[in-house]
């Protein structure tokens, strides 16, 4: 026992001196740092050297950039945002706005994928050549698959494709499949504007029209827009979350093709085929599986909140690459994570980029080589006579591969 003199005593004691208790905490602080310190794998080193290259092919290698890069250090990071739309779908950002926004979140590697339509990529490009910024251009296709878990229907799924700088070969034949989709996009919305008036909350077409702007098949988003406008809704994350969500009162399908057919056809036409935020779907290991039977590269695994455990031991099962990306709309009022804020391991990007080269370079070649069918001309040509050096990595792989091959023509 301790004498109660001596308890008194030790209660009445002046507490340290304050630099004392700044000492101590700064020792802890170092301690902890040390403990947390990263070992760096030769590995990372060999990612990190690569993925540098890749976005700075003009700059030399520098050790001390390599080996903060490789640690994964906030301001080593080279960002690379993969998931993001502009006004071309249901953005609320020009594909112009969207660079600037990106340039000043920091991100170096911009993929652009609106919904159904790579309408935007050249403006996207234009506004990127003047910022160094590279674009990754993209497309995010709605898809459906059969689900059990829904009562033996289709379930909505959603298949980003990332193309080479030069775009996408045998074009005209994605664009057919865009085009199918975007038409039953119109359709789609007549019919949620007829299961909300039903529920008393009548809107005309032109409405929703107006909002998603000339020429841009409307979404759920632009629906959502118009609610709340017409005050039926407080805002757009309440009509998803009452009405418009998938199997919602007020949801509706359109003329989406079967999931197989659009990876199918992302790789035919040299694209990176991506499953898009598989944590919505009702039975992910399923889904996986099945799409993995038809192509599938790659999986969404890294959020703004982190790496989800569940997806990456389903994208390691099935020998996927564990990308992510914001899915940054630029909506007001709403919580969404901001373009750049999933920081993506150097070793992820680093195997995007070994499993898409390959893809982009022979997707490349096709386009060099094409004869007078019509395929070269695609909407993106206009960028093909005056290339960013750092698209020459491309060039180069391709060098020998082209060295005795007569460019068509057409």
């Amino acid at each position: 026992m301790i004498p109660l003199q001596q308890q008194e005593d030790a209660t009445d004691a002046p507490p340290p001196p304050l630099q004392q208790q700044e000492d101590a905490t700064q020792k802890k602080k170092k301690k902890k740092k040390r403990r947390r310190r990263k070992i760096v794998t030769p590995e990372e080193i060999s990612a990190a050297t690569y993925v540098r290259h890749w976005v700075f092919p003009d700059s030399p290698p520098d050790d001390a950039d390599i080996l903060e890069l490789s640690t994964s250090k906030p301001a080593g990071r080279i960002l690379f945002e993969l998931h993001s739309h502009s006004t071309c779908s249901d953005g609320f950002l020009s594909p112009t706005a969207l660079v600037h926004r990106a340039h000043a979140r920091g991100v170096k590697v911009l993929a652009l994928t609106d919904h159904d339509t790579m309408a935007g990529i050249t403006e996207a490009i234009e506004a990127a050549h003047k910022l160094g910024i590279k674009i990754i251009p993209g497309v995010e296709i709605s898809a459906s698959i059969f689900s059990k878990e829904e009562a033996k229907m289709d379930e909505p799924v959603h298949i980003l494709a990332y193309y080479g700088s030069w775009g996408p070969t045998k074009y005209n034949e994605l664009e057919e499949m865009l085009t199918c989709i975007r038409e039953g996009r119109h359709f789609r919305a007549k019919k949620i504007l007829s299961k909300l008036t039903q529920l008393k909350m009548p809107l005309k077409f032109e409405q929703v029209s107006r909002i998603a702007g000339t020429g841009v098949a409307p979404g759920r988003v632009h629906v959502a827009r118009a609610m709340v406008e017409a005050g039926y809704v407080e805002n757009i994350r309440q009509a998803f979350s009452k009405y418009l969500y998938d199997g919602g009162p007020a949801y509706a399908s359109g003329n989406e093709p079967r999931a197989e057919k659009v990876i199918r056809l992302i790789c035919r036409t040299g694209g990176v085929a991506v499953l898009a935020h598989p944590w919505a779907l009702k039975n992910p290991p399923a889904v996986v599986k099945s799409l993995k039977a038809s192509g599938l590269h790659a999986i969404e695994v890294y959020r703004s909140d982190g790496k989800l455990s569940g997806l990456s031991d389903i994208a390691d099962s099935y020998g996927l690459v564990k990308v992510g990306g914001s899915d940054f709309h630029g909506r007001s009022g709403c919580e969404e994570p901001d373009l750049g804020s999933v920081h993506l391991p150097v070793i992820s990007i680093f195997e995007f980029l070994k499993l898409a080269h390959p893809i982009w370079c022979e997707a490349l070649k096709d386009i060099l080589t094409s004869g007078a069918d019509g395929e070269r001309k695609f909407p993106f040509c206009n960028w093909i006579s005056d290339r960013p050096c750092h698209d020459c990595c491309e060039i180069q792989i391709l060098g020998k591969n082209l060295s005795c091959v007569t460019i068509g023509s057409g």
